[in-house]
């Protein structure tokens, strides 16, 4: 008897951690991950990074040497969080290596507070890179219309990034442009086409919290049989899209170069709904060539339970988009659903990022 999560594994879908910790890699945690559930990457952002740094002696020491040194709380922010994602990396440098460069990849995030700053996001995300300075690293940048030319323009230098905060697939669409593009400018450059990767990182479980509050309000059968369908049919779309849109010209010419797809990835899968099964998001997006960053608890929960059915998504195009026109027709305007939550998300890193300054400074201070 094999796993569920390595039989989501078989279906082709590439399972990542969405937390990371210095304790979790100097304990060994990381690498159990890696043997006993099928894991071959990691997600991190800013929220990830406060919890770990709030809750973790294991940052104790580096403090007080950065407190030592005069180092002001940016800079100590950037110092801690890249040597946890290069020390990362390495753990999952065997994966790297074995999947040629597909996975065994490490994601760090750009500071939300440049989510609408173009050149400071370019130039935070090449010093991001220089500094983790790992192949397998993924630079994250949110799918801002500030973050579009920046993802052009990071993946232009060769470096491999990791697009967040995607929700609508108008801005998905605009996400692959700016990659190929991106890929173009590396390709005019001399750049290793194959040395670059990205994932488009689709968030799911925000989009039914949304949903389901207007579905709620408009009180009607029609609407309460719409309930929890949109976040998987969105991101069903989103997987169409990305097959519509990598099989036109320009996308398979610089295949054929030598380039990468962009590969979707499933974000936010942990279920926000109680009533929900807590393997939703899993199971009704397995689909070869994605790739779905798991909080612990999901992860957990896969192994244990998930009954996975294989490919649970090409063959659900029209359901899905019956779906979002049902939305359309009880009044739930979905582009604004979608505008809301890319706000909201902005908001909630830049929250967290503040929380992070806050108890870095607070360690900070307490260790001079």
């Amino acid at each position: 008897m094999t796993s569920p999560t390595a039989q989501l594994s078989a279906t082709g879908v590439s399972i990542w951690l969405d937390d990371l910790s210095r304790e979790r890699i100097t304990s060994g945690n990381l690498q159990e991950l890696i043997d006993t559930r099928d894991v071959v990457g990691v997600t991190t952002n800013p929220t990830i990074f406060a919890g770990a740094l709030s809750n973790g002696a294991s940052y104790a020491d580096q403090v007080a040497e950065l407190a030592k040194a005069d180092s002001n709380v940016d800079d100590a922010i950037i110092t801690i969080t890249t040597d946890d994602v290069r020390d990362a990396c390495d753990v999952f440098r065997p994966v790297y290596d074995a999947t040629n460069g597909v996975d065994g990849r490490v994601s760090i995030e750009v500071s939300p507070d440049l989510a609408n700053d173009t050149e400071g996001t370019i130039a935070q995300a090449k010093q991001l890179w220089s500094t983790v300075d790992r192949p397998n690293a993924h630079i994250k940048i949110p799918a801002t219309l500030a973050g579009l030319p920046a993802i052009t323009e990071a993946i232009g230098s060769g470096i491999s990034v990791n697009v967040t905060l995607i929700f609508s697939l108008e801005r998905y669409a605009a996400v692959i442009d700016a990659y190929l593009a991106g890929l173009e400018q590396a390709k005019a450059a001399g750049h290793d086409l194959s040395q670059i990767h990205s994932v488009a990182s689709f968030f799911v479980s925000r989009v039914d919290s949304e949903v389901d509050k207007r579905l709620k309000a408009v009180g009607t059968d029609e609407a309460a049989a719409l309930l929890s369908k949109a976040g998987v049919a969105n991101a069903r779309l989103a997987f169409e899209l990305f097959e519509q849109k990598f099989a036109e010209q320009r996308a398979t010419e610089l295949v054929e170069a030598g380039a990468n797809v962009q590969r979707p990835l499933w974000a936010s899968t942990g279920v926000k709904d109680p009533a929900l099964p807590d393997t939703l998001y899993v199971t009704e997006l397995a689909a070869s060539g994605t790739v779905n960053t798991m909080p612990e608890k999901t992860l957990e929960a896969t192994f244990d339970h998930a009954v996975v059915t294989g490919d649970a998504v090409t063959g659900a195009y029209a359901e899905a988009h019956a779906v979002i026109d049902g939305l359309a027709s009880v009044g739930v305007d979905f582009a604004d659903v979608t505008k809301v939550l890319e706000t909201e998300g902005v908001e909630k890193f830049i929250a967290s990022w503040q929380e992070l300054k806050q108890t870095v400074q607070d360690a900070l201070s307490s260790a001079e």
